[in-house]
C-alpha cells in the first residue's frame, strides 16, 4: 500500500482517541489500562521486534510514553478533545527547551518566536472560565493535564531521537514498553471493575488494537518511506480532525478561544516544521550528506 496513504489512515485512526475514550462510560484510569494492554498484546503478536529484551533507556523512555498516554486519557475525560489534543501539541515548544539540554542542538533565532507563539497559543485555554459540560466535567484540570502531557510527550521524542542515534528502530520498542507501563500503573486506580458492557468493550478493543496498534504498525512502516516534513505534515491532520469527531458523535462543542488557541499552535508547528524541512537540502551540500531529508 501507498507509504502515504498509511500516514493518512494512521492520523485518522489517531484522530478518533478522543471522541471513543469519551463514548465509554469506563473511567479514565479503566480506559487507560484496559486500551494499553489490549494495545500491547496487538504490538506483541504483530511485530516480532518489539519482543527483545528492555534496556535501561528503553525502560526510562517507555515511562515517559506511559505518562503521555495516561495524562491524555485523564485530560481527554475532564475537557473537551479539542483542548486536551491541542494542549498536548504544544510538544515542540517543551522540545525547544529540552533539544539543546539533552541533544546538544542550539537554539536559533527563529525558535524564539515559535515559543512565544505557541506560549501566546496555549496561553487562551487558561484564560477564562470554561463552562462545565457533560463530556467536559472540568475544563481547568483537564487542560493542566492536557499541557502536561505535551511536556512528556516532547521528553518521549527528545529521548527517542537520542537514543535512536545509538539504537535504531527503537521506536517501536518503547510504544510496546509505555503500553505494558500504562497497563499495570493505571491497573490500581481502575479497580474494582464490577461489570463492563459489550459497548465500553469493543470501545476499549477499538482504541487498544486499532487506534494506538495498527496506527503505530501503519506509521512505523510508512515514515521508512515518506520525507521526514512530509509525514509531519500528514500527521497533522490528527488535531485538524479530532474535535472534529468529537463533534460528530458527541456535540461537544469547544470554545471560541480553544479554536482561536489550537489554530496558533497548529499554524506555529506547522510553518516551523517547514522552515526546519526548507533548511535541510542546504545544510546536507554543505555537510556532503546524501539524502538527509529522509526521515531517521
Amino acid at each position: 500500500m501507498n507509504p502515504r496513504l498509511l500516514l493518512i489512515i494512521t492520523a485518522i485512526l489517531f484522530s478518533t482517541g478522543g471522541a471513543a475514550i469519551k463514548f465509554n462510560s469506563l473511567t479514565a484510569w479503566q480506559v487507560a489500562s484496559f486500551r494499553s494492554l489490549t494495545a500491547a498484546i496487538v504490538l506483541w503478536l504483530a511485530l516480532p521486534s518489539v519482543r527483545r529484551a528492555w534496556t535501561v533507556r528503553i525502560l526510562i523512555l517507555g515511562c515517559a510514553y506511559a505518562a503521555t498516554l495516561i495524562l491524555f486519557v485523564l485530560a481527554t475525560k475532564l475537557t473537551t478533545a479539542a483542548n486536551a489534543i491541542f494542549l498536548q501539541a504544544t510538544a515542540p515548544l517543551h522540545l525547544l527547551f529540552i533539544g539543546p539540554l539533552l541533544l546538544k542542538e542550539p537554539l536559533r533565532r527563529s525558535d524564539w518566536l515559535v515559543m512565544a507563539a505557541m506560549a501566546a497559543g496555549m496561553s487562551l485555554f487558561f484564560i477564562g472560565n470554561e463552562t462545565a459540560v457533560d463530556t467536559a466535567p472540568n475544563p481547568p484540570l483537564g487542560n493542566l493535564l492536557a499541557a502536561l502531557s505535551g511536556l512528556t510527550w516532547a521528553i518521549t521524542i527528545a529521548g527517542l531521537r537520542w537514543h535512536e542515534r545509538r539504537e535504531p528502530n527503537a521506536g517501536i520498542t518503547t510504544a510496546f514498553a509505555g503500553n505494558l507501563i500504562t497497563f499495570a500503573v493505571a491497573l490500581g486506580p481502575a479497580l474494582p471493575v464490577t461489570a463492563i458492557s459489550l459497548q465500553n468493550g469493543l470501545v476499549v478493543t477499538y482504541l487498544g488494537a486499532f487506534q494506538v496498534a495498527l496506527a503505530y504498525v501503519l506509521m512505523s512502516r510508512a515514515v521508512r518511506h515518506v520525507p521526514a516534513f512530509e509525514s509531519a505534515a500528514i500527521l497533522l491532520v490528527e488535531p485538524a480532525l479530532n474535535p472534529i469527531w468529537a463533534w460528530l458523535v458527541l456535540g461537544e462543542r469547544p470554545s471560541l478561544l480553544a479554536i482561536a488557541g489550537g489554530s496558533i499552535i497548529l499554524l506555529t508547528s506547522a510553518i516551523h516544521t517547514m522552515g526546519l524541512w526548507l533548511k535541510l537540502p542546504a545544510q546536507s551540500a554543505k555537510r556532503g550528506v546524501p539524502g538527509a531529508t529522509a526521515p531517521e
